[in-house]
């Protein structure tokens, strides 16, 4: 049944708008009020968990500020095994986790051709079906970057239902800046489409503060989110990593925002986006919590209604390594899952052992 909401203050918002709230001018706590007013019209104060589970640190991609880019050669790299896999989704269920998110670099064990195998997509979508077949009560979701439309359309029939898969950018000029030249940004925008026409619930989403990055480069990306009408939109300040090009070089890191700076960037960019897709699931990541203690509780306040905490083997959680210093808590004990429903709790939410779809519009 599609869900009315009221008509919301900062609607319709041009432009302009958009511009002056993101670059602070206004006040940022009627911003966060409004948007978390349309959360609850819709979503009540239901958080959903997604357990996050980080298959594979290896990729086939050279993005110019990720630390898993295949040009580092200081990082440890790991694959997750099937057994290993099926067990932090059996651990995750008992613990009350109702979608599980698999997650990893463009690894061509897992990919399809051209971007792998046969054999890797057929190993992805074996593990799919396995999930799908044991928790049928349970979404889910992947995070495996850019595939063949026959590869997403292979692990939609074997049993994924949603899908990842962050644009970082929709404008061509700091697209190119951002990624090397054999990546575009048309095919990442085929993968999104082609994906949103199988079926899936997508998520697209971007880093914000990146080296270079404008509040003209933002509206390019509110602009194509406006097209694509994704059902999840995943957004964190970016964070560097020294073994990159970015990380490495002090004209790029000039480039940026300070910390506090992207934390409020952020923020408030996830309150404009609850304004203007007021029916979207809104993650509040790791990257605000690595930024900031309190990131992921202020992200909640300015609109998020969804957190992703790690199932991984704690072993390897150092090693999925995007930025530096990521936020490293997990969610495998029952001690640290009441913890996080408390800390949740206190922020005036409360977790709901939920699939925890995108509502109707």
């Amino acid at each position: 049944m599609a869900i009315e909401i009221s008509d919301s203050k900062f609607r319709p918002m041009d432009d302009n708008t958009i511009i002056a709230l993101l670059s602070g001018k206004g006040p940022d706590e009627a911003l966060y009020e409004e948007a978390d007013r349309i959360r609850r019209e819709i979503y009540g104060d239901a958080v959903y968990l997604r357990g996050l589970i980080e298959i594979s640190n290896y990729c086939r991609n050279n993005c110019y500020y990720c630390g898993i880019r295949k040009g580092n050669t200081k990082l440890d790299r790991y694959r997750l095994d099937k057994d290993t896999i099926l067990a932090c989704c059996r651990d995750g269920y008992a613990l009350g986790f109702r979608t599980f998110v698999l997650q990893g670099g463009e690894d061509p064990y897992y990919g399809d051709e051209p971007y792998g195998s046969t054999d890797g997509d057929e190993r992805l979508c074996d593990i799919v079906s396995e999930i799908h077949t044991r928790y049928p009560d349970c979404a889910v979701t992947l995070s495996m970057g850019e595939r063949t439309r026959e590869s997403y359309q292979r692990l939609f029939d074997a049993g994924a239902r949603r899908y990842l898969l962050r644009h970082e950018s929709a404008s061509p000029d700091l697209y190119r800046t951002l990624h090397p030249a054999e990546m575009s940004l048309e095919n990442r925008m085929r993968c999104l489409y082609d994906l949103k026409e199988i079926g899936y619930q997508v998520g697209a989403g971007l880093m914000v503060g990146a080296p270079g990055q404008t509040l003209d480069h933002l509206l390019y990306d509110i602009h194509f989110m406006q097209r694509l009408q994704p059902d999840m939109i995943g957004i964190g300040p970016y964070l560097r990593h020294s073994d990159t090009p970015f990380g490495r070089s002090s004209a790029q890191c000039a480039q940026g925002l300070h910390r506090e700076q992207k934390l409020n960037l952020t923020l408030r960019l996830l309150a404009v986006l609850r304004i203007l897709f007021p029916y979207a699931l809104l993650p509040s990541t790791t990257a605000l919590g690595t930024i900031d203690p309190e990131g992921r509780t202020l992200g909640l306040k300015a609109g998020a209604n969804v957190i992703m905490p790690n199932l991984s083997p704690a072993e390897v959680r150092d090693q999925y390594a995007i930025y530096e210093n990521k936020l490293s808590t997990g969610a495998e004990s029952a001690q640290q899952v009441a913890l996080l429903k408390q800390q949740v709790s206190d922020a005036g939410y409360q977790i709901v052992t939920d699939i925890g779809d995108v509502k109707c519009h």
